[in-house]
């Protein structure tokens, strides 16, 4: 994998084609004028039983583009049988958009992959939502926050949440972001927390200025104090992107460790050929 991120140019659109070159690119939606893609990373060889699937939501808190952020994650997981899929979405510094139009393509980039499940060879019970700072957000809203008066799209069986951004109210982040302080709390996944909630993983630096530890620290005593399985895997002394391949590459390779482990407790992933059955 690293052999493969090496070749790629250093910036640019240029740099972002040549990393998902070995991706299949559907169209997932069109909002606006503007073409959403999905990124799949398929395991190699062919299947007789649908597989489980990773989806990825980038950071950059609904303003940059950065859809290739997940792209190192994609082919790890890809390698360990796992359908892994890094999904655009519309960006404030593109489309003029925010958090609530990110949600809506999330929505339906989860119906997109509900109708396309049989074709990508995907266990729709096996199904992992995974995102980082505003990515996270959107997969904890996903996880957490379901219409009563509608079945869900997908209920994950697990997230991992990469440099979470966990708190919207008006005391927490962000919250200007949003239409009024009324939707910025209610869509705030510190207000969502609740019992019999999918098992997450948080991955978070302790020097995080932009999204604080001990906003994600707090959040996951409140799941535990609901019974819910969250394990928290922090890092002294990084910051918000510590975790990013072109950030540090030792960093990458232990949260990815730690992320994979975890799926692997849950039955998701099956124990690699250094790891031990659980």
């Amino acid at each position: 994998m690293s052999h493969i991120l090496q070749k790629v140019a250093p910036i640019g659109e240029s740099r972002d084609k040549e990393l998902l070159k070995s991706a299949s690119n559907y169209l997932y939606a069109t909002r606006d004028g503007a073409q959403l893609l999905a990124h799949v990373f398929a395991p190699e060889g062919s299947f007789t039983t649908p597989r489980p699937a990773i989806i990825f939501f980038h950071g950059g808190f609904w303003d940059a583009a950065m859809v290739t952020q997940f792209v190192p994650h994609c082919h790890h997981f890809a390698s360990r049988g796992a359908v892994s899929i890094a999904f655009e979405t519309r960006i404030g510094s593109k489309h003029g958009t925010g958090p609530i139009e990110a949600l809506e393509d999330a929505r339906s980039a989860l119906e997109w992959l509900r109708d396309n499940a049989v074709i990508l060879g995907i266990d729709t019970s096996q199904i992992v939502f995974a995102g980082a700072a505003g990515g996270a957000w959107l997969a904890l809203v996903l996880t957490m926050k379901q219409d009563k008066h509608a079945t869900p799209v997908i209920s994950p069986k697990a997230a991992i949440l990469f440099s979470a951004l966990v708190n919207t109210t008006p005391k927490g982040q962000l919250s200007e972001r949003f239409p009024d302080g009324k939707m910025a709390k209610l869509l705030s996944p510190s207000s969502l927390v609740k019992r019999k909630l999918p098992p997450m993983m948080f991955i978070h630096g302790k020097a995080d200025r932009v999204a604080p530890f001990e906003e994600v620290a707090t959040f996951c005593r409140r799941m535990k104090w609901r019974r819910n399985n969250c394990r928290l895997l922090d890092f002294t002394g990084a910051e918000h992107s510590f975790f990013n391949f072109n950030v540090s590459h030792s960093n990458f390779e232990m949260t990815i460790s730690g992320a994979d482990n975890f799926l692997v407790e849950l039955g998701i992933l099956q124990p690699g050929q250094d790891e031990e059955p659980s």
